[in-house]
């Protein structure tokens, strides 16, 4: 019979020296692996007898077999740990998923080369551009290409043996060189133009590009005029993703988000100050759930895990974590070069560390609301009601002012399947004191269920009332004066911290008051229809005050007057296209300051 885990006896032998610890499970199984600048203070930690995550309790709890491996330098075990999860993949580690083959864009030697998407070694003739953080990045830039300069990508067996133009030759994406449409000069302009993009030179390419267009427009030739002032559209269009101004060297973009239901780590490739794409990865995460100890982790897997991968000179992250610099050792020992981890970052940078933020926050939010994931929370919440089988409709109510101007309540439905957005309803507020949120609420509900009662529309399994005992109450009271039938009511209000994980809920009544843990797929579904509600409150409510503030024309623009407005039209090809334009990139236009900069776009984009 197997002796069970003695923690005590354990740690009495333990070595205080930096190393490697293994945990192993009754059946020999490798659970974790770890490292440590001392091995027994941080394999004590695991065996306190309160304090642990949840995760890391139930790791502690599978434990039957602790192993170490003392190494010289805190940097030997980062590397050996990291071997280690490459080899086992433990089940509590943080686990990176992702590929080794770093794509290219490359194009063709000959007279009529071609663009493509290269993996591997750098075989054939010709140009390599990147590396790129994904296919997808490559993708979108080969499709800009196309459509704007209509060089060709398709296989030379393809165009070797065309006798007729293409469907891409239809549709305006190619000049079928194939059948010899085009003269080759013409081609090398558009090869010339697509290399200074790919380059990351877009204000020397537009530059160009209009000076074509008004010659083209001074000799009468309008339709090629409009052809260049297309292609200038769509730079404009893609500049702020492609290239921004002050930014330069090699630098990855790192941000990691975690919520109780997953992390994501965005990853945006700089090379030579100018972005060529990102990436989204979703690591299983193990018994690691703060922020740092995440990045920590990732950073590890990403650059010594795979030799492949170019080291950049510098990684910009968004939180800092004590393992850093034996990290940076470590990848100077394994790599051979040594890099930048950078935190608090000016300009340019701080605009890609944002960058990376919101992108790593909008992909775990999106990840968490597929199909799959909804309907597992469900039926978590099913069982924590103790319902006979899971709700099929859930409603969420929230209310949106400022200071009491333009009140607007909202109304969100989720179903087992996710987001019923047909269902959504937006109630304009009157009649009540400014900034009465109580009164907002009586009002939304008792217009909502009034259409119920006349046998419109259908009644919710779960009445989700964001607000604490107050809102609770009168979401009840509505219900009893419409005699509306029994109808679960749940209110969400934030806990003492207002932070997410910590929330209070009342279930029917200020009596039953409770809790859920913060990884619970119940309180998970509850935060997400919460936050969905907040979110389409804010939006309805900035649209109704915005509609006695709008002005949105260039004409509204103090300090633009016709010269400039001619100007600024002329630059980015006409309204539309200055529409879409950011602040940055209005910024770059001729004789537009940054504070100019910010009203035209302020004035554009007024709700």
């Amino acid at each position: 019979m197997t002796q069970p885990f003695d923690p005590s006896a354990f740690l009495s032998t333990c070595s205080g020296r930096p190393g490697v610890y293994r945990m192993f499970d009754i059946d020999g199984k490798l659970l974790y692996v770890g490292k440590a600048k001392n091995l027994k203070k941080r394999l004590a930690s695991y065996f306190r007898k309160t304090g642990h995550a949840p995760k890391t309790g139930a790791l502690v709890a599978r434990i039957a077999q602790v192993e170490t491996t003392i190494t010289a330098n805190e940097t030997e075990a980062l590397l050996l740990e990291q071997t280690l999860i490459k080899e086992s993949r433990p089940p509590y580690n943080i686990l990176l998923r992702d590929d080794k083959s770093y794509p290219y864009v490359h194009l063709s030697d000959g007279e009529f080369p071609r663009l493509s998407i290269h993996r591997g070694a750098k075989k054939a003739k010709g140009r390599y551009f990147g590396p790129y953080p994904s296919a997808g990045a490559i993708r979108e830039s080969l499709s800009i290409l196309q459509k704007t300069f209509h060089v060709r990508q398709c296989e030379d067996s393809f165009y070797k043996n065309r006798t007729r133009p293409c469907l891409q030759y239809q549709i305006k994406r190619c000049k079928a060189p194939c059948v010899n449409l085009v003269e080759p000069q013409i081609y090398n302009d558009d090869v010339r133009h697509s290399v200074m993009f790919l380059e990351g030179r877009s204000n020397a390419l537009t530059d160009e590009l209009n000076a074509l267009m008004e010659k083209a427009a001074m000799n009468l030739d309008f339709e090629h005029a409009a052809e260049l002032r297309d292609q200038i559209g769509l730079l404009r269009r893609v500049q702020d993703q492609q290239s921004m101004d002050g930014g330069t060297g090699d630098v990855d973009v790192v941000a990691a988000f975690v919520n109780p239901g997953g992390a994501c780590v965005h990853l945006i490739s700089v090379r030579g100050g100018r972005v060529l794409g990102s990436k989204n990865f979703f690591p299983q995460v193990g018994i690691e759930e703060e922020v740092g100890e995440v990045m920590s982790a990732f950073l590890a897997q990403y650059f010594l895990g795979g030799g492949e991968r170019e080291l950049p000179g510098e990684v910009i992250v968004n939180v800092v974590n004590e393992d850093f610099p034996a990290l940076i050792d470590a990848i100077d020992a394994s790599r051979g070069r040594e890099i930048i981890i950078s935190h608090r970052v000016r300009g340019t940078r701080a605009r890609w560390q944002q960058l990376a933020v919101t992108n790593a926050e909008q992909a775990l939010m999106a990840r968490l609301a597929n199909r799959q994931h909804v309907t597992a929370r469900f039926e978590a919440l099913a069982q924590v009601l103790k319902l006979d089988e899971p709700p099929q409709r859930l409603e969420c109510y929230d209310i949106s002012h400022s200071s009491g101007e333009a009140t607007v309540a909202s109304c969100v439905v989720f179903g087992p399947e996710g987001p019923i957005k047909s269902d959504y309803r937006r109630y304009n507020i009157e009649g009540i004191t400014a900034g009465d949120d109580y009164a907002a609420m009586h009002q939304a509900l008792t217009r909502r269920f009034s259409r119920i009662k006349d046998g419109e529309g259908k009644l919710p399994d779960i009445l989700l009332v964001d607000g604490g005992k107050g809102q609770l109450s009168m979401a009840r009271d509505v219900m009893n004066e419409l005699a509306v039938p029994d109808l679960i009511l749940l209110g969400v209000a934030k806990g003492a911290t207002r932070k997410a994980g910590f929330e209070t809920l009342y279930l029917n009544d200020a009596a039953h008051e409770f809790t859920l843990k913060g990884d619970s797929p119940a309180l998970h579904l509850i935060q997400q229809i919460r936050d969905e509600a907040h979110r389409f409150a804010i939006t309805g409510h900035r649209a109704r005050r915005g509609k006695t503030r709008r002005t949105s024309t260039l004409e509204g623009v103090a300090g633009v007057g016709p010269t400039r407005r001619r100007d600024l039209l002329k630059h980015f090809g006409g309204l539309q296209e200055l529409s879409r334009a950011s602040i940055e990139e209005i910024a770059k236009a001729p004789g537009i300051s940054k504070k100019l900069a910010e009203s035209i776009y302020a004035n554009l984009h007024s709700e």
